[in-house]
């Protein structure tokens, strides 16, 4: 055995600053020095190596050992000295200033969290991280001061999740039914909850009150349902005999999913898990129908929904319109918009589980005679502040807009659908796009396609008709839906070269994993109201969905909007909602179906997939006609399993891109009392110091550049083209993305379809266009500009913008050969100005003369323009061709 050897075995464990005694890892020591090494511009991991050994055999002369550990700051301290012993003064002045750049750090960490210690989690995770947790998700005593660390947060989840888990054990569950149980004894728990807290383990993980709370009622709901085996008392003797302690094997598998920063589930579920509260969902949607009890119910239903922590989505095209007679009073009405305003209100003084206010997405669709009022009434300050709207839109007018010549649409009652006015449906069209050019709002959610391939529709008695407030989970009244993201950017490995590939296998892996955690989530939630409960576990609708997106094609070296790039998002997408289905038939096969499911279309043989369908089988990567056969004999437990929601906070926590967005800028200047910095993309800064760019000059430059590098001489041409920012992507390339996901998500995605703030209402009209063509289910525009309040500014004195930016020519491909219709061609290409094709000329000479004669024709109204003051205009609607018009 080598002197060396003797030492390292003679020195093998340290005395952290908490009192602990852990494990000594000489490779701790040596990573430091590297870092040190590397700020001085040497960066040579075999003499780090060196220094450290250094080290440990001086440690071990001056007499640590097992009997006597040495402390963090002993070790850090010898590093010091071997350093400058050494003849490198330079490197131990850079480590000296990251021990005490460490030492600030862990100040201020222990600062946010008002902790004199820090748990791992918190050493693990960065400030901003650290930040969000403490201002939003980490328990607060009745003083307002933070109570719990971040891996106690986490566990409380875990804990709480896996007890689904431990109540389908085989000892005590039968997913066939038939077993009685008395329910009253069951129930009396609920009443001595505090006579229970912190009274039983799943090994080494306590269970309090509230915990023990959604162990209860999950028992009672199962045992409703004749599937528990035992009684209450002899469950909680098993519990107590420790007869489930192998599950604390699956909470530890939760807690480590949710600490590698690899998923974390929905806000509410972390805030709320294992506290009073309990609310676990994100997301809600409730009925609207003309009738004043059940308008109050609703508004009293939102309140609960508020307070519990989740937000709410309300279809309000069945309320009557404005003026109309209200026969009960011999009144009129006052319209859907009035009604809105109460939702509104009622949003404002209840804050979302003490934390935050509601979110609500409000609609009405596109027939209602007051529509035009509901498209304008955001367009003023002030108004319906706490709503997202959108324009429910189906067939019947995208019929009209594109395959009609006179683009006649009727309005109609809500009442009996009788025939209220004719509008032209370009002019609603139009106006919808003005109003978002001018605010962003309203959205178009696509009702025809949410319900092309709707399964459910069957079972609950008709088509889908409401979002929740992002629009990205269409849901029934009282549905509710558990969200949960998939941190895409820590799922690659290095390969030999150096470079990291995507590691599939561990894809999967953890799309199981958390399919299994959000199909729990739905058995331990305490939903606000009985009919979300029933509602929510009649479908068992789930989201799984992603996040760092733009990270991983960083790391991958693919640029977002390339062919390459939108093929690998593709495969992302379909991996993401095959293997979450696949399990969720495991699932069927040992807990049983969702309820509904011998009601719905799945047992004849039809998924909710668009790509399925749609795209050729010899392109899909996975045997879907396997996974079809498989829902047919054993059922799904989940209606639908995939979404790709917002993950803004998530994404904070998780410290990587937002969902499937590209990077919004990869530099952005922040200024504050004493003085400015710069935020860099952390993928991109080791780049740009790997070859030597790194430095406040090119910051700058980048973040005048609306955050982007492209024009910039000084970085390489290979940099530009890979580190894309959302600003470097033409709005027709954020549709493209939005749709390569959309064919195989069940849901919908979440995503902002960002325009330069030169664009014209015609671009906004023709990303809706585009858009539908697409298969998109809905759409949000955002032109830069159209708000005041924005989440980000460019803050530079210098903003100027050095590139131009255009269609990719995959997507120019796309509209070439595979838009068709004359008026949406006509209308797509004269935003855009495509040229198409020499090749394609020849196939489509007839369109090309169809779509000339509609450039001289009114957009809207189909009437001669003429053109006048600079402007073309039309005498007959008055449509002008001039922004200012």
């Amino acid at each position: 055995m080598t002197d060396f050897a003797q030492i390292e075995n003679s020195i093998i464990e340290v005395k952290k600053r908490d009192g602990r005694v852990l494990n000594f890892q000489k490779d701790k020591i040596s990573n430091a020095i590297y870092k040190a090494l590397v700020a001085c511009g040497r960066p040579d991991h075999s003499l780090a190596d060196k220094l450290a050994e250094g080290v440990m055999m001086r440690l071990f002369k001056q007499g640590f050992s097992t009997s006597s550990p040495p402390s963090v700051e002993d070790v850090q301290d010898m590093v010091e000295s071997i350093l400058i012993d050494e003849g490198l003064g330079e490197i131990a002045k850079s480590y000296i200033l990251y021990r005490h750049e460490r030492r600030k750090i862990r100040e201020e960490k222990m600062k946010i969290l008002n902790a004199k210690l820090l748990d791992d989690v918190s050493k693990k995770f960065d400030i901003n991280c650290l930040r969000v947790l403490a201002s939003r998700y980490l328990f607060r005593n009745n003083k307002g001061e933070i109570i719990e660390s971040p891996g106690e947060m986490f566990e409380r989840v875990a804990v709480l999740v896996g007890i689904a888990d431990v109540l389908k054990d085989n000892s005590v569950f039968e997913v066939n039914g038939g077993k009685t149980q008395n329910l009253e004894e069951a129930k009396k728990y609920l009443d001595k909850l505090d006579d229970f807290n912190y009274k039983f383990k799943i090994g080494k993980y306590h269970l309090n009150k509230w915990h023990f709370r959604g162990l209860i009622s999950h028992y009672i709901d199962l045992a409703k349902r004749g599937q528990m085996k035992v009684s209450i008392k002899e469950f909680l003797t098993m519990l107590a005999a420790k007869q489930f302690e192998h599950y604390a094997e699956r909470i530890s598998e939760y807690y480590e999913m949710m600490v590698s920063q690899d998923f974390l589930p929905n806000s509410p579920t972390m805030m709320n898990a294992g506290g009073r509260l309990g609310q676990l969902s994100a997301c809600f949607v409730l009925a609207m129908p003309d009738d004043m009890e059940q308008i109050m119910k609703s508004s009293s239903d939102a309140a609960l929904i508020f307070k519990s922590g989740g937000g709410v989505g309300i279809n309000y095209s069945d309320l009557r319109e404005e003026g109309d007679m209200v026969a009960s009073t011999s009144g009129v009405a006052s319209g859907p918009v009035s009604f809105m305003n109460i939702i509104n209100t009622v949003t404002e003084v209840v804050k979302q589980g003490g934390k935050r206010r509601g979110a609500n997405m409000g609609i009405i669709e596109a027939w209602h005679p007051d529509i035009e009022k509901f498209i304008t009434a955001k367009t003023k300050p002030g108004v319906l502040e706490n709503f997202n709207v959108s324009v429910g839109v189906w067939e019947d007018l995208w019929s009209s807009l594109v395959n009609s010549n006179d683009g006649k649409y009727m309005l109609r009652s809500p009442r009996d659908k009788s025939p209220v006015r004719e509008v032209n449906a370009n002019q609603l069209l139009d106006l919808i796009a003005l109003s978002a050019w001018k605010s962003a709002e309203p959205g178009l959610i696509f009702f025809d396609q949410i319900n092309k391939y709707n399964v459910f529709a069957k079972a609950r008695g008709g088509p889908l008709r409401a979002t929740n407030p992002c629009g990205e989970q269409s849901l029934y009244p009282y549905e509710s839906c558990n969200l949960g993201s998939i941190n895409l950017s820590n799922f690659v490995k290095r390969k030999a070269d150096g470079q990291y590939e995507f590691d599939w296998q561990r894809y999967e892996e953890v799309i199981r994993k958390t399919t299994r955690f959000l199909d729990d989530v739905i058995d331990v939630n305490n939903y606000p109201i009985p009919e979300i409960n029933e509602a929510s576990k009649d479908s068992r609708r789930i989201g799984l969905g992603v996040m760092g997106v733009a990270d991983l094609l960083f790391k991958l070296r693919i640029p977002y909007n390339s062919r390459e790039g939108y093929e690998f998002q593709e495969k992302l997408a379909e991996a993401l909602s095959y293997y979450s289905m696949e399990e969720s038939v495991a699932l069927a096969k040992t807990r049983g179906a969702f309820s509904l499911c011998g009601k719905t279309e799945y047992p004849e043989g039809k998924i909710p997939i668009a790509g399925y369908y749609e795209k050729p089988k010899s392109t899909h990567y996975y045997d879907w006609d396997a996974l079809v056969e498989k829902i047919q004999k054993h059922g799904i437990r989940n209606v639908l399993t995939s979404t790709v929601a917002p993950t803004g906070t998530l994404s904070m926590i998780a410290d990587c891109s937002n969902g499937m967005e590209p990077m919004f800028a990869l530099v952005f200047e922040k200024r504050v009392t004493v003085g400015r910095f710069f935020y860099t993309n952390k993928i991109f800064e080791s780049v740009l110091k790997e070859h030597g760019l790194y430095n406040d000059q090119i910051l700058e430059k980048i973040a005048n550049n609306y955050g982007s590098v492209k024009g910039i001489p000084e970085i390489p041409e290979w940099i530009q083209n890979i580190f894309v920012t959302a600003m470097d992507i033409h709005w027709t390339d954020h549709l493209m993305a939005q749709a390569v996901w959309q064919r195989w998500i069940g849901n919908a995605i979440a995503k902002t379809i960002n325009m330069p703030n030169d664009v014209t209402a015609d671009d906004v009209k023709a990303s809706y266009l585009l858009a539908h063509e697409l298969g998109l289910k809905g759409i949000t525009v955002f032109r830069d500009g159209s708000r005041h309040e924005q989440v980000l500014h460019m803050t530079g004195d210098n903003v100027q913008k050095t590139f131009q930016v255009v269609p990719s020519t995959f997507l120019t491909d796309y509209i070439a050969k595979g838009v068709t219709n004359p008026y949406l061609k006509a209308q797509i290409e004269k935003a855009l100005q495509i040229k198409i094709p020499d090749s394609e000329v020849k196939l489509q000479q007839n369109q090309l003369t169809q779509e000339q004669m509609e450039e001289r024709l009114c957009p809207t109204c189909k009437n001669n323009l003429v053109f006048a003051e600079g402007c073309n205009i039309c005498i007959e609607c008055g449509y002008s061709g001039c922004t200012s018009g």
